[in-house]
């Protein structure tokens, strides 16, 4: 499925590579040319580095939708991994070896399921629980046609393709606990920032995340609602890089039929001797790209000119997708 036909038909399109590529110039005209072509679009950064407001040329409130200006149809939201997490506070420091002093617990057989739970909390699950926040947008009722992500460069991006699996797996395991611990759950309720949430309140809160995690994990990896497409240039790290990306999308099962190759020296331009070399240097990578990725994995390769002047505010995003999207 070509890219236009992904943002006039799917929920959800993910625009992710290397650092420096163009990503978010991709993600920010592709947005622009969805909510002119009638679709209610909201375009979510998911980078800690957001450069989504910069793009757009204006201000956006950490964690707040905000309406781009002069765009009707489209709203930018730049997530901050460690912002609106007070719902969350203390999951990310469990520890429950340190309420082992309530009586009877070792009766129960509890220290081994314990002792493996304390020490299982994945690296930087603040920022995961954070990311958790924005699945579970994406499985709320909401009014947008299309949710366009702006990933951050592809190690982070990984990261946040895998945190549908660990988190779920985390949450999984703390039901589990909490349903072994029984009566004893109740004294774990300080862990919460607030002292006034019940055990229910808590339960509960947990079982709606864990399950807006697997709904979005499975809407992530349902073709007919989401693709990912890769934003590359033509230079030989980025190849590779690419191919590891194209890998790990392979291995989590997400759809994948586009990739952008950006900023390409024009084939017809009058060159200085130096521009002329890094053409020649682009023209045998985008040879290697359309044969590795285009005939050999199927994929569309989308070619991308290099503009004189840098892609930010309307008019040159507007310009940008007549080039990106055909």
């Amino acid at each position: 499925m070509e890219l236009k036909e992904q943002l006039l038909k799917l929920k959800m399109v993910m625009f992710g590579g290397k650092g420096g590529v163009g990503k978010t110039t991709c993600a920010s005209s592709s947005a622009i040319w969805a909510a002119e072509h009638g679709r209610n679009t909201l375009i979510i950064s998911t980078d800690p580095a957001h450069s989504l407001g910069d793009s757009l040329g204006q201000t956006l409130p950490p964690g707040i939708p905000t309406p781009v200006e002069g765009v009707e149809n489209l709203t930018a939201l730049e997530i901050n991994p460690r912002a609106n997490m007070t719902e969350f506070q203390g999951l990310s420091g469990m520890s429950p070896i340190e309420d082992m002093g309530i009586p009877g617990m070792g009766e129960m057989g509890m220290f081994s399921e314990l002792q493996e739970f304390s020490s299982m909390n994945p690296p930087g699950i603040d920022e995961a629980l954070a990311f958790a926040k924005v699945l579970e947008f994406i499985e709320t009722d909401h009014d947008y046609d299309l949710i366009v992500f702006d990933t951050a460069p592809t190690g982070h991006t990984l990261r946040f393709l895998s945190l549908p699996e660990t988190l779920s797996g985390w949450i999984g395991k703390i039901l589990k606990l909490r349903l072994k611990l029984g009566k004893f759950f109740g004294s774990l309720k300080r862990l919460f920032k607030s002292e006034e949430k019940s055990e229910t309140d808590s339960l509960e809160l947990l079982e709606k995340l864990n399950t807006s995690i697997e709904n979005a994990r499975d809407d992530l990896k349902d073709p007919s609602i989401n693709s990912f497409v890769v934003v590359m240039i033509p230079e030989e790290m980025a190849v590779a890089e690419t191919g590891r990306l194209l890998n790990e999308l392979i291995k989590y099962n997400i759809n994948n039929s586009n990739i952008v190759v950006n900023q390409l020296f024009p084939e017809n331009a009058e060159l200085c001797d130096f521009c002329e070399s890094r053409q020649s240097m682009q023209q045998k990578h985008l040879a290697r790209i359309r044969e590795i990725f285009g005939e050999k994995m199927g994929k569309n390769v989308i070619q991308v000119p290099l503009f004189k002047e840098e892609i930010r505010e309307y008019p040159k995003l507007k310009e940008f997708s007549k080039k990106l999207i055909s």
